[in-house]
């Protein structure tokens, strides 16, 4: 899930530290995200994706996958996005019951594939929205045991921190659809990231 803050005259988006004691890209700095749960498909909200955003989640993924998987996708990281920050979409806060997120004002932006035979395999999604648009309220913004030490990671400075390296080349691409179309539509170019033979291909979904 990437946070957007424009406020800035360059946009930042938020990262943190990965601990130490990870497996899995220990000391470095992500975005807050994780794994969709069979649960996330029951999860309420408020207001569903973008249409646009939904047939965009749909392509080239099998017909299995409908509507409810593309949104709990969604819901998965708007979850993780809680767990691991304390941030939460919307004018909704903890004593209401349940916490409906608002899908409306995300983006997909990414899509990356990790080969088959790596040790570690993933198919991950990159969601963005704007801090202001999706009224996230950053003064509940605070660590957690997966994230720790929390920047806002300017787009025109990204090797102020170490990234992974998809993370790095997903906010490049952000930072020229940003410069294309500050607004980011919803159509905006989705980019897929994978690796063939030790070869790393990037294209247009």
């Amino acid at each position: 899930m990437i946070l957007i803050d424009r406020s800035h005259p360059s946009p930042h988006v938020l990262v943190g530290r990965r601990g130490s004691g990870h497996a899995f890209m220990p000391d470095l700095y992500v975005f807050p995200g994780g794994r969709r749960d069979q649960r996330d498909h029951a999860l309420p909200f408020a207001q569903d994706l973008n249409p646009t955003v939904m047939d965009l989640l749909l392509r080239r993924c099998p017909p299995s996958m409908g509507a409810s998987g593309a949104r709990a996708l969604a819901l998965a990281a708007l979850r993780e996005l809680y767990e691991e920050t304390g941030l939460l979409l919307g004018a909704a806060s903890l004593s209401e019951t349940p916490y409906r997120p608002d899908l409306s004002s995300l983006r997909f932006v990414a899509r990356a594939v990790t080969p088959p035979g790596a040790v570690r395999r993933f198919d991950n999604r990159f969601f963005a929205t704007f801090v202001d648009e999706a009224s996230i309220d950053l003064q509940s913004l605070r660590e957690s045991d997966e994230l720790s030490d929390f920047r806002w990671l300017d787009l025109a400075a990204l090797d102020s921190v170490r990234l992974p390296e998809i993370v790095a080349v997903v906010a490049r691409d952000l930072k020229i659809s940003l410069e294309s179309d500050p607004s980011l539509p919803f159509g905006s170019d989705v980019y897929t990231y994978s690796n063939r033979n030790g070869q790393f291909l990037r294209s247009r979904l």
